[in-house]
């Protein structure tokens, strides 16, 4: 494969490192902590996260710990951890929330060594405060949490825990269950997009850039990220260590209503449209998330005439990754192999990204196309189109 050809792919050419130094890391994140999603049953979404994803029992808050306003259970892999909450009262914040959006992301939790100073340094640079530095205390120590608004009804939490030994949080207790199916290889979260209006993406692109200290890791527009009906355009935005990544997407103008529409109007307004979970294996992920149910966006078969002469050598049998529905793509770091699967709720909204990268930093450009179209083949389906 030429150089000429693997520059084509991603433009990368300049040194990925390079991007990361431009991040300024005055909050210096160490991953994410959790996310928490509102749910209308958060026992019966724990029960599909475990069965259908592999997720574990980790923790549980709620009546028999105390909280008469909500109940969340915990499920974890790896050093992956949801958090789905379900409200007890009808009129609560929560619950207008379910209301308006469906099962969604309410806040992506990034764990820092000082919440305080994280809440300090993004409010001095225009954050908007949704909860000042708090000390939640028990037996086990305490955990200290901060939280700012970004798009939408979204929320960032900052999570210091240095100084608690606990099974979560406080509040919480350890989940006994006798179900916990073997899980099925997920690591971590590799990133997490958000969608948003029409002239929302520079908007918040630069509140990752002048608010959080992000960098514009790469840009894609509408000639990138286009079929023959509908279009969309992105900024990647990452933190200096790399370890957060969070595309932020806005429709472009196409022939007919694209994904973002379709979701910015499911969803009713913007939010997290996607989360992308890493696999060190995902022909072995793939195959048994596909035995417990999951379901997948159909890739054409015709997509894989043409994988050869584009990505070049590649350690996975091409057949099996075109029975799995798994595609490939390279940048000049190495190759990536990914899959989306369908909304996992009967709103067309919140869906998951299976990510598994050889090398690569990119998110995919080769793919789009197929990937679109696949979406484009749904949308018409649910006559959103």
């Amino acid at each position: 494969m030429s150089t000429a050809n693997l520059t084509q792919v991603d433009n990368y050419n300049y040194g990925i490192e390079k991007i990361f130094e431009k991040a300024q890391d005055f909050l210096p994140i160490n991953g994410t902590d959790y996310v928490e999603l509102y749910v209308g049953n958060a026992k019966q979404a724990a029960h599909f996260y475990k069965t259908a994803f592999g997720f574990q029992s980790f923790a549980y808050c709620g009546l028999e710990t105390g909280n008469r306003e909500s109940c969340s259970y915990v499920v974890s892999q790896d050093k992956i951890r949801l958090v789905l909450t379900t409200p007890f009262n009808p009129d609560s914040n929560i619950s207008d929330h379910i209301r308006r959006h469906g099962d969604g992301v309410k806040v992506i939790a990034l764990w820092v060594d000082d919440a305080r100073k994280a809440y300090n340094e993004t409010i001095g640079r225009g954050a908007e405060s949704v909860l000042e530095p708090t000390v939640y205390k028990d037996a086990d120590g305490e955990v200290i949490k901060a939280s700012i608004k970004t798009y939408g009804d979204t929320v960032h939490t900052f999570v210091e825990r240095k100084n608690y030994n606990g099974i979560f949080l406080p509040g919480f207790e350890k989940w006994e269950s006798e179900y916990n199916p073997t899980g099925k290889g997920l690591k971590y979260i590799d990133h997490m997009v958000g969608n948003v209006e029409l002239g929302g993406m520079n908007k918040w692109a630069d509140f990752y850039a002048n608010t959080m200290g992000f960098a514009n890791l790469v840009t894609f527009d509408d000639k990138d990220i286009s079929t023959q009906y509908t279009a969309l355009m992105s900024k990647v935005m990452t933190n200096g260590n790399g370890r957060i990544k969070f595309p932020i997407n806005e429709p472009a103008k196409g022939l007919k209503k694209s994904q973002v529409e379709e979701y910015l109007d499911f969803y009713g307004g913007p939010g997290c449209q996607h989360i992308a979970v890493a696999t060190d294996d995902i022909v072995y992920t793939i195959s048994e998330m596909r035995k417990s149910g999951v379901e997948f966006l159909h890739v054409p078969g015709s997509y894989y005439d043409t994988v050869a002469e584009r990505v070049g050598t590649i350690a996975e049998d091409l057949a099996i990754l075109k029975s799995l529905g798994i595609m490939v793509d390279r940048d000049e770091e190495g190759y990536l192999l990914q899959i989306f699967t369908k909304p996992v709720e009967d709103r067309p909204t919140l869906f998951f990204e299976i990510i598994q990268r050889k090398g690569a930093k990119s998110f995919g450009k080769g793919n789009f196309q197929a990937l679109f179209e696949s979406i484009e083949a749904e949308q018409e389906r649910r006559g959103t189109l």
